[in-house]
């Protein structure tokens, strides 16, 4: 019970009226599933409890107009050593600028492109559903599930020239859907590698039935009036951020997984009562190996069904937001779970698909695949991924993992950064990577300005909280994970009096930048980068 001792601790302290001092939260919450990130905000002149209104937020987000591309020069301004790095920088920029040309001409600008989930997967209009899936290694494709008695032959899927497969289902003779909500569905291919079933790459709700380990796909739309509608507008962005950390599944006092609506009634509260105004959340995209902390995610669009519905997550988010927290997700684009049964990997009967093929796609260190940022579809994928969790769930920004290893091609692995900036300008940068969280800035500010994106990056990179205009990759922060470890290090074996703290004080982007400053289980189970 030492998580519930400590816990009460820390609300006795704050009823006593103190005014939250980073040592006593650092000496008094050690050992909390939780953790606090001391931050200096980016936004200046915002109240903590300045609200939005929420009432027509769908529909005021796709009126916004994403800023278009700038020259992409302040850079130089700002930082004149980046000058000795211009070609690079410029084709950086170039290539940004081109991939922005291309979505404004082919797929109408990137607010229409981030809404692939209105076409791909499942889709329900007046007459019925429809289901498409990019498969381009598939030969033949067909859709099956409870709805059709899992029979191959009823319902086979046509092919378009980009690799599309699509079929539509009329509405039963009585006016229902012809799949009903909560009943299995998966799509079975011939594929180079023989006949395959998998999930859904689009799914929106995916459960493990008892004593099966892959997971299946739901079709997930429940009657309207079962929707959950959400009540509470958005908390505006904080003047200073104070983010607890949690995974929902490890919140509990008890040795249980715990659940959204346990978190919503118990924890949230407390969150609150100990003066925080943000909560950061893991594990919410469905993982199928669960002690991976949700960093092994298999079906992006869903949230973990080990904790709850859907609408038990919507919930959850709601009651942050009327308690005034600013909720931010930890979001996996840096890699995805090398499973074939229930993850993406092997999705078509090829290794790329969404990958790269051969050792490119895979982290050997993490034993997961790598996306192909350059790719089109990837690109809708991704992007789609990012706006679904902000627009559908209403979350208010997220962290991104991992992104060292998007940025560079050695993915940081065995490699010393040292701040000179041959290392981060040069054939081992990943520019598909680097213009992809371009683009993902450029959505997100864009179509939700007040929405914190925050980069986990220990490399250091050089115009990494810049805008994205100005020739930056547009991070509001840049999350420092190393300092952790210096922590930890100086706690070890340094002796009291000679700790210099001062070291843990200094960052190369210090307005904008926050850093774990105490020890917590991410840091102690899931190293990476």
């Amino acid at each position: 019970m030492e998580h519930e001792g400590k816990l009460k601790d820390q609300e006795n302290f704050v009823q006593q009226g103190s005014s939250f001092s980073e040592t006593m939260r650092e000496e008094d919450s050690a050992s909390l599933p939780l953790l606090d990130l001391d931050v200096e905000a980016k936004a200046e002149g915002n109240s903590d409890t300045a609200y939005v209104s929420m009432s027509t937020e769908s529909d005021r987000v796709r009126k916004r107009v994403i800023t278009p591309p700038g020259i992409g020069q302040r850079i130089y301004e700002i930082d004149p050593l980046l000058t000795k790095h211009r070609d690079h920088l410029d084709y950086r920029y170039g290539h940004y600028k081109k991939m922005r040309e291309a979505i404004d001409k082919y797929e109408g600008g990137l607010e229409m492109f981030s809404r692939g989930y209105e076409k791909f997967g499942f889709t329900r209009s007046a007459t019925g559903i429809t289901y498409r899936e990019w498969a381009p290694g598939a030969k033949w494709a067909t859709l099956i599930g409870d709805f059709n008695n899992w029979n191959p032959n009823a319902d086979v899927m046509t092919r378009n020239e980009f690799g599309v497969w699509e079929i539509f289902l009329p509405n039963n003779a009585d006016g229902s859907p012809p799949i009903p909500h909560g009943s299995r569905v998966k799509i079975r291919m011939d594929t180079p590698t023989g006949i395959k079933d998998s999930i859904s790459a689009w799914i929106k709700f995916s459960v493990q039935a008892p004593g099966e380990i892959p997971y299946n796909g739901i079709y997930y739309d429940p009657p309207e009036e079962e929707k959950y509608v959400f009540k509470q507008p958005r908390p505006g962005k904080p003047k200073s951020l104070r983010i607890y950390e949690s995974h929902v599944g490890m919140s509990s006092t008890e040795p249980i997984i715990n659940t959204y609506a346990n978190f919503r009634d118990e924890v949230l509260p407390r969150i609150k009562k100990l003066g925080y105004n943000a909560i950061q959340i893991m594990a919410v995209q469905e993982h199928s190996y669960y002690a991976s902390f949700g960093y092994h995610v298999t079906n992006f669009f869903a949230p973990s069904s080990r904790f709850g519905t859907p609408d038990d997550l919507k919930s959850l988010i709601d009651r942050a937001h009327e308690l005034g927290l600013v909720v931010l997700m930890d979001i996996v684009h840096s890699h995805a779970s090398n499973n074939t049964l229930d993850g993406l990997n092997m999705f078509d009967g090829t290794d790329s698909c969404y990958f790269h093929s051969g050792p490119q796609g895979y982290h050997w260190m993490w034993d997961s695949r790598l996306f192909n940022y350059g790719h089109w579809e990837v690109l809708r994928f991704l992007l789609s991924n990012a706006r679904w969790w902000l627009d559908e769930y209403k979350f208010d920004g997220f962290r991104f993992d991992g992104v060292t290893s998007m940025m560079y091609t050695h993915h940081g692995l065995q490699v010393a950064f040292t701040g000179n900036y041959n290392e981060y300008f040069g054939f081992a940068t990943d520019v598909d990577a680097v213009v992809y969280l371009m683009l993902v800035n450029d959505l997100i500010h864009g179509l939700f300005p007040e929405a914190i994106t925050v980069g986990e990056d220990v490399s250091g990179m050089p115009t990494f909280c810049i805008p994205v205009q100005d020739g930056g990759v547009g991070f509001d922060y840049r999350l420092h994970m190393a300092i952790a470890d210096k922590w930890i290090e100086m706690l070890k074996y340094v002796v009291l009096e000679a700790r210099d703290t001062s070291i843990l004080e200094s960052t190369w982007c210090s307005k904008y930048c926050f850093v774990y400053r105490r020890v917590h289980f991410d840091k102690k189970f899931h190293r990476k980068g």
